[in-house]
């Protein structure tokens, strides 16, 4: 058997060309799932964002999708596949060391072997090249802090865990750490580079070319040394008798090399938690951000509105609309994710993604769902509003302003120091379980400052997360609810976590909403919103109308001060 991950070297979210193996062997074209082969059967296994759209792309494939959560495991499936002294393959380089441990032991209890063994290089045979852009200087006006004081930072961890030398491999901790962003990865303002940082020494591994000499002065003022990114596992195999700090979610191929010679320590790097506690440079930029993209997203939105059944549209055009609106902010350095727009079924597909060929007509009737956010260099953005366009059904109101409660109560909650996100996803989700509703994806993520839209370690979702909520950082606030084949509604904006106040018993924090940008009213059922629901609503488009009424006039001005009035 073969297993292909959704993966590269880097564990990114979103793949370079060259590494979309999953996609290039299934069609299934989500951004989550991993697939299995044997001589007779493959199968496919996805969560809840994708069911549907991996039925549909799968049909007729002969690959056989597993709902996750709710099916066979894949590692359970490819023994019942299996026989014993039979042989599973990964590609190392493609394979977390988690998923390699994980899977490792459960074949060898089963009397299975796990080789690495990149099957798919001699499959895969016209597979896109490497494509390389120039790095550029995030500079200390928006980064906050100087690379030379993160990495001192980062050694004093190092030291307190008794690590002699640092190897970063995820690219949006190289970036933050360095102060340096690129292009090389679609929606994420990242290079393609390693980091191996000892006590008295950093070195960057990277494809020279890609160096500006802004850039090369930065790294000699941070004192970094750069090397060529071919020459990375020749240095990993020049580390011996040193204590290796190494992500656990770093490619098998990585850990194997420094553990031939060298004591392992499996811990998620320490600028992870650091890089997720914005600083105030940080949190201004997303203000300044939130402004801009919130006068984009008004402008889009009357444009829908006043022009749909005016003109031909699809789910694709409206995306490319959306674009050609940000493309003209200032600062606006590409998507932040590829845009969700849904409608007539295909918005109850929480991450679908139009395209030119297949994408509905849009019409004045029912609604539309529109996911979509923007890299700016001074901060990231990502918000949904499900959209009226004409006539709705009452069973829709009435899940809008479920999903409506769901949003508010998160907005609103208040929770002790130490608390964290698996701790207060319920919390979003009991005004949906009241009604026997749930939606099959995380509440909150958290979010990057000009680099990935999703960023850990903190997360507001069911399952377990150890990352205790503090100030300073930013998560999503997105509820859901989706009909298969009927509606998809979803409501979110970023926020960040304040200090609520201090007591005689903690620290409590809460809540301060981030995007600005008016919710559609005009489906909500008031009757189903408390006295304190409404207050919630009303003072968010009232700071909504403070912020961005500056920025507008005319016949916008006037259609969007009509939103923001209170209930």
């Amino acid at each position: 058997a073969f297993v292909v991950y959704t993966a590269d070297p880097h564990m990114n979210e979103y793949l370079p060309e060259q590494w979309k193996e999953r996609a290039w062997l299934s069609g299934f074209t989500g951004s989550y799932g991993y697939m299995a082969v044997t001589q007779k059967a493959a199968g496919l296994w996805t969560d809840g964002r994708y069911f549907v759209q991996a039925a549909r792309q799968l049909a007729g494939s002969g690959i056989h999708m597993y709902k996750e959560g709710f099916a066979k495991s894949y590692i359970d499936w490819l023994i019942s596949h299996t026989k014993e002294g039979n042989k599973v393959a990964v590609n190392a380089l493609a394979t977390s060391h988690t998923h390699w441990i994980e899977l490792e032991e459960k074949l060898k209890r089963h009397r299975r072997k796990l080789l690495d063994f990149p099957l798919l290089e001699n499959v895969w045979i016209n597979r896109p090249g490497k494509k390389q852009h120039p790095v550029f200087v995030h500079p200390l006006e928006r980064a906050g802090e100087l690379a030379v004081d993160k990495m001192k930072r980062i050694r004093k961890e190092m030291a307190r865990r008794g690590a002699t030398v640092h190897v970063l491999s995820s690219l949006d901790d190289v970036a933050w750490t360095l102060n340096l962003r690129g292009s090389d990865i679609a929606y994420n303002p990242v290079f393609i580079g390693y980091v191996i940082m000892e006590r008295e020494r950093t070195t960057l591994f990277i494809a020279p070319d890609q160096l500006t000499q802004e850039v090369r002065k930065a790294l000699q003022d941070a004192a970094v040394q750069v090397r060529d990114y071919t020459n990375f596992y020749k240095s990993l195999r020049e580390l011996k008798g040193e204590s290796v700090w190494v992500s656990s979610q770093a490619n098998q191929a990585l850990v194997k090399t420094i553990a031939a010679n060298n004591r392992l320590i499996l811990r998620p790097p320490p600028g992870h938690l650091m890089k997720a506690i914005k600083n105030k440079v940080e949190l201004k930029g997303f203000d300044t951000v939130m402004e801009r993209d919130g006068v984009v997203m008004v402008h889009f939105l009357h444009w829908l509105l006043h022009r749909v059944g005016k003109e031909e549209m699809t789910e694709f055009s409206i995306g490319r609309k959306l674009l050609e609106f940000r493309r003209r902010a200032k600062n606006f350095r590409g998507e932040s994710f590829p845009a969700i727009v849904g409608y007539r079924g295909n918005d109850a597909l929480p991450h679908y993604r139009a395209d030119r060929q297949s994408s509905n007509k849009v019409l004045p009737l029912g609604s539309i769902l529109i996911d979509s956010g923007g890299q700016y260099l001074e901060g990231t953005t990502d918000l949904t509003r499900t959209v009226p366009l004409g006539e709705i059904s009452d069973a829709f109101k009435e899940d809008y302003t479920l999903v409506m409660k769901a949003y508010l109560t998160l907005q609103e909650a208040k929770f002790p120091e130490g608390t964290t996100g698996s701790q207060i996803d319920a919390l979003a989700r009991l005004p949906l379980w009241k009604e026997g509703k749930d939606f099959n994806h995380g509440t909150g993520h958290g979010v990057g400052s000009f680099l990935n839209v999703h960023e850990g370690p903190q997360a507001i979702r069911k399952g377990k997360n150890a990352t205790a909520l503090q100030p300073g950082m930013v998560l999503s606030n997105e509820p859901g609810y989706y009909l298969e084949n009927q509606y998809g509604i979803r409501h979110e904006n970023l926020m960040k976590i304040i200090l609520y106040k201090k007591t005689k018993w903690n620290a409590f924090y809460g809540f301060e909403p981030l995007t600005l940008c008016p919710f559609f009213k005009a489906p909500l059922l008031e009757e189903l919103l408390t006295l304190d629901e409404k207050k919630t609503l009303n003072t968010y488009h009232h700071n909504v109308k403070e912020r961005l009424s500056p920025h507008l006039d005319g016949e916008v001005k006037a259609w969007f001060l009509k939103l923001v009035e209170p209930l």
